[in-house]
């Protein structure tokens, strides 16, 4: 297991397991933490999974396909930390991850 911090839309910081292999966002959405709400389940077709990532993490996620980079673009709240957490897989690497929920759109 690997042990992500998720800070959602009020600030709250929570402490998650994640098994290697699935997406953060379904790692997210099984803790039942509100504010991802997901709509498309993972199909990088909404960008309503968006989150910041921790600067220091970045070099460890795999490159941005160039349609998150699209969906990315055209959101409001966009920073150079910006992911959608349906295209970034659990891996062993992860593990300390800190991740915020960006504002809903």
């Amino acid at each position: 297991m690997v042990n992500i911090s998720v800070t959602d839309l009020d600030g709250v910081e929570h402490d998650i397991e994640a098994e290697v292999g699935m997406s953060l966002m379904e790692a997210i959405k099984d803790a039942g933490i509100d504010g991802l709400a997901a709509i498309c389940g993972g199909c990088c077709s909404c960008a309503t999974c968006h989150v910041y990532i921790a600067a220091s993490m970045l070099e460890k996620l795999p490159e941005q396909e160039d349609d998150e980079d699209e969906l990315l673009e055209d959101a409001e709240h966009r920073e150079d930390n910006s992911r959608l957490s349906c295209q970034i897989p659990v891996t062993e690497e992860l593990d300390g991850l800190q991740v915020i929920i960006a504002p809903d759109e």
